[in-house]
């Protein structure tokens, strides 16, 4: 009889004991335990740490609270300038509320990836290229605003959303870098022309002071043959100077005036003197 006292009551220990470990559960520090009891939800969410279900009774649901990185598969569109381009972009949210991401939506994840796809394809239609490109601060305050206007209702929180890359078509990659190097040529030979100026400013301030100094013309001269024989080149130019050579060319234009020839005294041509009449006699 003892014996079979002691059987039943190691055989209630077991049941007890088999019962209570298939009630345990060990919640996680980054999670939260949400219960369902019988399929209704229990107000109180169990925290971190080891909790009691009711078997058979209970259905814990564990939610991940940590920050998720989901990234946003790319996206063909069409910006409002009329350019193709392809899109991707990352995407980070955490759960706030771990009763309504289990209650308010059927996967939460997914759901957010859906989001944010469309709204992609949304912002790259309200864009530019130019924005972006350049302007990708702005689009991603404005896609995380429209992806986290709905996610509020399902428990969670957009953190941060970010554009990651911007594909281009190759014939709009050729035509930018053609714009690109145009660009540059136009500022360069800017650059030059203000240099030309800035050198000729210069230059006729030096003519300036040379004009009245003629002998500073000639020191240039002789400064320019020091700088060429500096380099020990077997060929020496010497510039001539253009004065001298429009002073010969002066000079044989205009030879000296020929000397005045002596003049004759003119003589005064009187008429001749008319023969004298004969009176003849009768």
């Amino acid at each position: 009889m003892v014996e079979e006292l002691v059987a039943a009551g190691v055989s209630v220990a077991s049941v007890g004991l088999v019962y209570v470990m298939a009630g345990a559960r060990v919640v996680k520090q980054y999670e939260r335990g949400v219960v369902l009891r019988l399929g209704r939800l229990r107000t109180q969410v169990r925290g971190p740490g080891f909790t009691m279900i009711v078997p058979f009774v209970d259905k814990l649901r564990k939610v991940n609270m940590q920050i998720v990185t989901m990234p946003v598969p790319a996206q063909d569109g069409i910006t409002r300038d009329n350019v193709t381009v392809r899109v991707d972009a990352v995407i980070y949210f955490k759960v706030i509320d771990a009763a309504d991401a289990v209650i308010q939506v059927e996967d939460y994840q997914f759901a957010v990836s859906q989001m944010a796809q469309t709204s992609l394809r949304s912002i790259i239609g309200k864009s530019d290229l130019d924005d972006l490109l350049s302007n990708r601060e702005k689009l991603n305050q404005g896609l995380e605003l429209m992806i986290d206007s709905p996610a509020v209702g399902w428990g969670v929180q957009i953190d941060r959303v970010e554009i990651k890359d911007v594909s281009l078509p190759e014939t709009m990659k050729r035509s930018m870098a053609r714009q690109a190097e145009a660009d540059r040529e136009r500022r360069a030979r800017v650059i030059n022309a203000d240099a030309e100026l800035q050198a000729s400013k210069k230059l006729a301030e030096a003519a300036g002071v040379m004009s009245e100094q003629p002998a500073a013309l000639q020191l240039r001269l002789l400064q320019t043959v020091v700088a060429v024989a500096a380099e020990k080149n077997s060929t020496l130019v010497l510039p001539f100077p253009v004065e001298l050579l429009r002073f010969l060319e002066r000079a044989q234009q205009s030879p000296a005036p020929p000397a005045a020839a002596p003049q004759q005294p003119v003589q005064e041509q009187l008429p001749p003197a008319e023969p004298p009449m004969e009176s003849g006699s009768e």
